[in-house]
């Protein structure tokens, strides 16, 4: 148990690492061809700063563990919008002055309502992988639009800016998607092995291994983002990288692992987690949603979800012991 324990904290290592890397080396090249920097915040972090959840979707389903993969999907959604925002609004209120992240949050709440439609029949074959892949291509020929539509003096375009990387050149942000992408291959190979071994020891699921443990380490890096953004005053980018991150989780992390791999939903799915999912959604929508033209997260708002989070996980882990 040690032994696997230490195999997924290397591989949890190796997935941020390399997401920061991937992602350091496709905004970088997509800023030197030219592409706005909003655009690139859109499609191409928010794609690649759901790598960690794809590499893991890709690899759990070629081991014929595709529970696994969504398990990990959904599980990243529960944390990125109750661990990772509700913390970042602790620390400092976020504000939601983006009108280009406004129109995001309805499209969270299709995608959501969507994979949950596809739930329901208890099976996730190759045709429900390709509707939401084809679901991925619709909403990133959306964003791209959105972002060539949206306004210059758009602040989460300002956020953006600030912090995609100016000095690469095309040549070194190539070396970094390369190296990105190997460190992501090998971390997502030693998480999975060892979260499989580490389920099969407990006689637990993968699927809730990956809704706890496995999806708890894939959201780090959107939590060091958004902390950091927020402090940095940049509200677009801390709350616009986790609604990004959750719809490319639903589309292209599960998307990709029923293509790969057809699977039979757990009952604990269809009976627990994926409403969990689908209600904390549901609650950041309503508490940003703007009725007043202020519209923002609060820290006790903030507190709330972190709350619901804890309380959540602490169920799941009392009914494995």
């Amino acid at each position: 148990m040690l032994l696997n324990l230490a195999q997924v904290a290397g591989g949890l290592v190796l997935l941020i690492w390399g997401a920061d890397r991937f992602v350091h080396g496709a905004a970088g090249g997509a800023r030197c061809l030219g592409v706005a920097p909003l655009l690139i915040g859109l499609t191409v972090v928010a794609f690649a700063t759901s790598a960690p959840e794809i590499m893991v979707s890709v690899l759990a389903a070629a081991r014929d563990q595709a529970g696994l993969a969504i398990g990990n999907a959904i599980g990243s959604n529960i944390v990125n919008i109750g661990l990772v925002l509700g913390c970042t609004a602790m620390v400092r209120p976020i504000e939601l002055r983006s009108l280009t992240l406004r129109r995001e949050m309805p499209a969270l709440l299709a995608v959501s309502l969507l994979t949950v439609s596809l739930f329901l029949d208890s099976y996730l074959s190759r045709v429900d992988g390709f509707v939401l892949l084809t679901g991925l291509v619709i909403v990133l020929v959306w964003m791209a639009r959105l972002g060539l539509r949206s306004a210059a003096n758009d602040p989460m375009a300002g956020d953006y800016d600030a912090e995609i990387p100016k000095d690469v050149s095309l040549k070194m942000a190539a070396v970094w998607l390369l190296i990105g992408l190997i460190a992501l291959l090998a971390g997502a190979h030693l998480l999975v092995g060892g979260s499989i071994d580490i389920a099969r020891a407990l006689g637990i699921s993968e699927v809730v291994i990956g809704i706890t443990l496995v999806a708890l380490g894939t959201s780090l890096p959107e939590l060091a983002v958004s902390v950091v953004s927020v402090i940095k005053n940049e509200y677009g980018l801390a709350i616009g990288n986790i609604v990004g991150s959750n719809i490319f989780n639903m589309l292209a992390v599960i998307g990709v692992a029923a293509a790969i791999r057809p699977v039979g939903i757990d009952q604990s799915v269809l009976s627990l987690h994926i409403f969990v999912m689908v209600a904390f959604t549901l609650v950041l929508y309503a508490m940003t949603y703007d009725t007043d033209g202020k519209s923002s997260l609060s820290r006790l708002e903030g507190f709330a979800l972190v709350a619901a989070y804890v309380a959540y996980n602490s169920y799941v882990v009392l009914q494995i012991i």
